[in-house]
């Protein structure tokens, strides 16, 4: 499985070297992974903590941290090529999920400029939402883990749960 969040956070990733550790989104995103056994443990505090992702990998759509969370035309185009070449090198990807539209948006551009079957309209980014762009690859919405949806309750522990477990399912099929 890739996971392809929106960018390092400034006091995050930028500062401890492995995307969502030091965060408060990685507190959500690693807790849930361990809930569904992806992850040894439930936290990521630093590169050398311990922890241990099992049949996945985490990234992002764009590399640096973008003023107010939204990189541009010019910021993802630049970045796109680093996203492709980890989807190069990871072969056997069965699920990819998205945190957040940009995440959806980027990943379905380079999907679909690679040939894969993007359904036309485009489906609406949402969370939960599923996109088949071949037998063996599907494309799973989730909202970020950001502070911005957690404290307001667009995205409670139990929908991130159910994501995370859907994956699973997904992988497992």
């Amino acid at each position: 499985m890739l996971v392809v969040g929106l960018a390092p956070a400034a006091h995050g990733a930028n500062r401890t070297g492995r995307m969502f550790t030091g965060d408060r989104s990685g507190d959500w995103l690693y807790r849930a992974l361990h809930g569904a056994g992806f992850a040894s443990q439930p936290t990521s505090t630093s590169l050398d903590d311990g922890l241990v992702l099992t049949d996945l990998v985490v990234t992002a759509g764009v590399r640096c941290a973008p003023p107010a969370n939204k990189p541009t035309p010019a910021e993802r185009d630049a970045c796109r090529p680093w996203l492709e070449a980890e989807l190069d090198v990871l072969t056997n990807v069965r699920v990819i999920v998205v945190l957040g539209g940009f995440a959806y948006q980027q990943t379905l551009r380079i999907l679909g400029d690679r040939g894969l079957s993007i359904p036309r309209p485009r489906p609406k980014f949402g969370h939960g939402a599923e996109v088949e762009v071949s037998d063996a690859l599907t494309v799973l919405c989730s909202f970020h883990p950001s502070q911005q949806n957690t404290f307001t309750g667009k995205l409670t522990e139990p929908m991130f749960d159910n994501i995370w477990n859907r994956a699973r399912a997904l992988i497992s099929r």
